[in-house]
């Protein structure tokens, strides 16, 4: 159950890792974007940055708990990586749909496609230990 926890940690700290750097970027991409002035200039915009630099740190601590998940000998990565990626996908979407600064729209079929995405995930995690499921 530890590793499943940390699985979930790792999930959300992904998806706040994305969503602090595509609104950390808003501000940078309207000064012209992050390589303007150069590489070393690009480089010293993001260290100055509190949210991107929040957001690598995000980034950081999720590999870590993903790692930490991972060394578990009943959660298979054929199911942990789906969990992480497409459960991220849909947080992302949720979150960038409601939040104010990313104020995002969905179309029915994007929804739909999230709504998918998370029956994939459920699938896909509830038939992991399942024998009938395997002799497919």
């Amino acid at each position: 159950m530890q590793y499943v926890f940390a699985l979930a940690i790792a999930l959300v700290l992904n998806a706040t890792a994305n969503l602090l750097m595509k609104t950390g970027m808003k501000p940078i991409e309207a000064a012209g974007g992050v390589l303007r002035d150069g590489l070393m200039t690009g480089v010293k915009t993001v260290m100055t940055s509190g949210v991107l630099m929040i957001g690598l740190a995000c980034f950081v601590l999720n590999a870590a708990f993903y790692m930490y998940a991972l060394q578990s000998k009943a959660l298979k990565i054929s199911v942990a990586y789906p969990i992480m990626v497409g459960g991220g996908y849909a947080l992302i979407a949720v979150v960038a749909r409601v939040h104010p600064a990313l104020a995002e729209t969905m179309t029915l079929g994007q929804k739909l496609g999230v709504a998918l995405v998370l029956v994939g995930i459920l699938l896909i995690a509830t038939q992991a230990g399942d024998p009938a499921a395997q002799r497919v």
